[in-house]
């Protein structure tokens, strides 16, 4: 029996499906299947510049500006909870080629994640980094450890683990380095 005719009208809802013979795939991988929608036929520079050509002249069409709201203020496009495994990925994988506000997302990430590693070995709740005296011993061990595994400035440690202003912060962090490691003999011997 032949298949019935489609009662077309506006407005209309209609199934369509994307795959081949005996459901066989169409496309071969993403590239492919982008390159598709766009109907250009192979994965060729050509084709590629093509598709680079219309993409452009979508992004400088004007359009929806509340749905391009999220994509204009930052990288990510998706739930915190997303962003944040986005850049657990990238902690150690960022390059000269990511930009300034990535890192220092990445770098404040990673300091959040040690942040809660040194709270949880010392038993403190958040609170404790406000209560606790700006030299507290393990607050400026914590810094060290920023100092040493982040590239969070004085100012964002100090904000962070309430260590009082960035000026008296570098401080205390110099002399709690100084006490770590004194230095080489030679130096011991100069009394440096």
């Amino acid at each position: 029996m032949p298949r019935q005719v489609r009662i077309q009208f506006p407005g209309a809802m209609h199934h369509v499906m994307s795959r081949g013979n005996r459901r066989q795939d169409i496309f071969l991988d993403d590239v492919d299947r982008l390159l598709g929608e766009h109907g250009l036929q192979a994965d060729t520079p050509g084709a590629r510049q093509e598709f680079e050509r219309r993409t452009e002249a979508r992004r400088v069409e004007p359009g929806d500006e509340e749905a391009m709201k999220a994509l204009r203020r930052g990288w990510c496009l998706g739930s915190q909870a997303f962003k944040q495994q986005q850049l657990e990925a990238l902690d150690g994988r960022v390059g000269q080629h990511h930009f300034g506000a990535i890192r220092l997302e990445v770098a404040q990430a990673k300091a959040e994640r040690i942040i809660g590693q040194e709270l949880r070995r010392l038993n403190w709740q958040e609170a404790d980094l406000s209560s606790r005296r700006k030299r507290d011993p393990a607050k400026l061990e914590i810094a060290l450890r920023l100092r040493k595994e982040t590239t969070l400035s004085v100012k964002q440690m100090a904000a962070r683990l309430h260590l009082g202003t960035p000026g008296s912060a570098s401080v205390c962090l110099l002399a709690a380095t100084n006490q770590a490691s004194p230095g080489t003999p030679a130096q011991a011997d100069l009394g440096i």
